[in-house]
C-alpha cells in the first residue's frame, strides 16, 4: 500500500499490506543512532557489507534530519530513485524512531520529543558545514524518491540467533545455567511492555534452540527516572542472586547493537555478584548485513 505524504514524498506505509513487487528496494537508508568512532565503525562496516548488493547510504543520529536529508541525497546521486529506510535499532517503540518516521513522512504528528532532538541536532551542528540558520530541524524532508521505513531488529529470528551464539560462546554447561538477556529499554512505561514483549519473543526462539536451564529477560532503562532506574537495578540483582542461590551459573547476554558504554552500567548494577558476560554485542554480524537486506527487500 502506497501513500503520498504531506510532503509530496511517496511513501510506502507497510510493507505487510504492499503487494509484491509495488515497491523494491533500489538503495537503504540505514538509520543508527552513533556513537564513538569504534561504534560508527561498526556500522560503517555493515553498510559496506550491504552496499556490494545494494547502494547504502548511512544517516547517524536520534532523528536527525540533516544527516538523514544528506544520506537521503547522496542516495539520489547515485541514481536511486527507491529508497528503504532501515532502523538499525533494537526497538520500533521509542521516541526517536517515531520522530524518525515524522521525518520521514510515514507518521502524521510530530511526537513532543522532536524539538529536543532538532535542539541536538543544531547543537552539533552549529559551526560545522552543516550549519545553516534557515535550516528547519522539525518539518519531514523533502525527497522526490519512493522511500519506504520498516521496523528495527525487534523479534526478528536473526537477532535471536545472535543473542544465543553470544551466549553459547561464553557457555561452559548449558543445563547448569542461566541466561539473562538485558536491554537498554526505554523511559515510557507503554514502549517498555512492547520492549519486553518482542524480547519476549526473542527469548522463546533462543529456548526452543538450546539446553540452557533457563533464559530471562529484562531492561534496565538507564534514561528513566530514578525510582524507575532503582527498581530496574533491583529486578537484574533479583535474577542473579536468585539464579546462584539454585547453584546454577549466570550468564549476562546484553542486548545491545554494540558495545561502548551501556554494558558498563549493566556490571556496575551486578557488581559483587558472581556471572559471565557475552564478550560483544550484537555488532559485528555478518547476519545483521542479512537482516538489512531482508528488511530492504518485499518478499
Amino acid at each position: 500500500m502506497l501513500k503520498r505524504a504531506r510532503t509530496g514524498v511517496l511513501l510506502a506505509v507497510s510493507f505487510a499490506l504492499a503487494a509484491p513487487g509495488i515497491v523494491q528496494a533500489q538503495g537503504v537508508l540505514l538509520l543508527a543512532h552513533g556513537g564513538r568512532d569504534d561504534w560508527n565503525r561498526k556500522v560503517l562496516e555493515l553498510a559496506s557489507q550491504v552496499d556490494s548488493t545494494l547502494p547504502v547510504e548511512v544517516a547517524f543520529g536520534m532523528a536527525n534530519k540533516r544527516t538523514i536529508q544528506d544520506a537521503v541525497d547522496r542516495l539520489a546521486e547515485r541514481d536511486v530513485k527507491e529508497i528503504v529506510a532501515v532502523p538499525l535499532f533494537i526497538s520500533s517503540h521509542s521516541s526517536v524512531m517515531r520522530a524518525t518516521e515524522y521525518l520521514l513522512g510515514t507518521r502524521a504528528d510530530a511526537p513532543p520529543q522532536l524539538e529536543a532532538f532538532a535542539r541536538m541536532g543544531a547543537r552539533r551542528a552549529s559551526g560545522g558545514p552543516d550549519d545553516d540558520p534557515d535550516f528547519d530541524w522539525t518539518t519531514p524532508l523533502e525527497a522526490t524518491a519512493l522511500i519506504a521505513v520498516t521496523t528495527a531488529l525487534d523479534s526478528h529470528a536473526l537477532v535471536a540467533e545472535i543473542l544465543l551464539s553470544r551466549a553459547l560462546d561464553v557457555s561452559r554447561q548449558p543445563e547448569e545455567e542461566i541466561v539473562v538477556v538485558v536491554a537498554h529499554g526505554p523511559s515510557s512505561e507503554e514502549d517498555n511492555a512492547l520492549w519486553l514483549a518482542n524480547m519476549g519473543i526473542l527469548v522463546e526462539t533462543m529456548r526452543s534452540r538450546t539446553r540452557f536451564s533457563r533464559i530471562e529477560h529484562l531492561t534496565v532503562r538507564d534514561d528513566a527516572s530514578d525510582p524507575v532506574r532503582e527498581q530496574a537495578t533491583a529486578a537484574l540483582r533479583a535474577v542473579v542472586e536468585g539464579a546462584v542461590q539454585e547453584g546454577r551459573s549466570v550468564l549476562i547476554v546484553p542486548l545491545l547493537l554494540s558495545y561502548g558504554g551501556i554494558e558498563a552500567g549493566i556490571r556496575r548494577r551486578l557488581e559483587g555478584l558472581p556471572y559471565r558476560i557475552a564478550g560483544q554485542a550484537l555488532l559485528p554480524d555478518e547476519r545483521l548485513a542479512e537482516w538489512v537486506l531482508l528488511q530492504a527487500t518485499v518478499q
